[in-house]
């Protein structure tokens, strides 16, 4: 609790010491955005994330390939790779749980320098990792979710927002998915595009039938090199965590990349 409070007091810190005015707005890292990539848009995204358990590491890495069919619909997969290392046990790894999504924009307002944006999104997870290796690489379950996505997003900062329920099959339990999102850009607007975005947010999950909750604090930073290259990483940390003792995370790291190719 104290590093994580150190880190959240660092970040508040570097926003208000900039006395120069700031611009521009990239997606959110650790949340979803109502923000499509345009007609006929196509993307990659991919990125590590390394994640710290009580009596054990796992290493995440997805590949996330949206497109738009038209310019409020977008539709897309997501294939991690999947590697866990448990404390006493043999690592094991190989392809996690594939999942294919679709956003849909049900409300659009732009205005001068500033836009809002809800979408609805639905998601079907297919039970494509292993199961009968110990640990399991995937979840022995279908999963299907359907959320809210939704973002205020001006040149000087921006808000996002997920509200979603994934229920999931195999009588395990359904839970609910949010998360809330600040961004604040560093850098002034520039041609060709070049930004610094700092993010501060929380991300939850809490499942209804076991009454276990989990809510991460996730500051992160974003390079935007140009209009189709993005870098960009955080460090996650659980300020509610209502889970088993061997099932508790200490820190989640993320570094990743996108790319938007026309």
């Amino acid at each position: 609790m104290k590093r994580t409070f150190f880190y959240w007091v660092l970040l508040i810190f570097c926003i208000f010491s900039l006395v120069e005015k700031s611009f521009a707005q990239g997606p959110p890292i650790f949340s979803d955005s109502p923000i499509l990539l345009g007609l006929e848009g196509r993307g990659i995204r991919t990125f590590g994330r390394y994640i710290v358990k009580e009596n054990a590491s796992i290493y995440v890495h997805p590949f996330a390939v949206p497109y738009n069919i038209i310019a409020k619909l977008a539709i897309g997969g997501i294939a991690p790779f999947v590697q866990k290392n448990p404390d006493n046990l043999k690592s094991q790894s190989g392809l996690g749980d594939i999942s294919v999504f679709a956003k849909y924009v049900i409300v659009q307002e732009d205005r001068t320098a500033k836009t809002f944006r809800i979408v609805v999104k639905v998601q079907e997870t297919f039970p494509t990792g292993k199961t009968n290796s110990e640990p399991p690489i995937g979840q022995d379950a279908y999963q299907s979710y359907l959320g809210i996505v939704s973002g205020y997003i001006t040149t000087e900062y921006s808000l996002y927002s997920e509200l979603g329920y994934n229920a999931v099959s195999n009588n395990l339990s359904d839970n609910l998915v949010y998360s809330f999102t600040f961004g604040y850009p560093l850098l002034p607007v520039t041609y060709p595009s070049k930004q610094v975005n700092l993010y501060m947010g929380f991300n939850g999950n809490s499942s209804f039938e076991t009454n276990q909750t989990t809510i991460l604090t996730s500051p992160g930073i974003q390079y935007i090199a140009g209009r189709r290259f993005l870098l960009e990483g955080g460090i996650q940390f659980p300020v509610v965590q209502n889970l088993p003792e061997e099932s508790k995370t200490k820190v989640i790291y993320t570094l990743g990349v996108r790319v938007l190719i026309f």
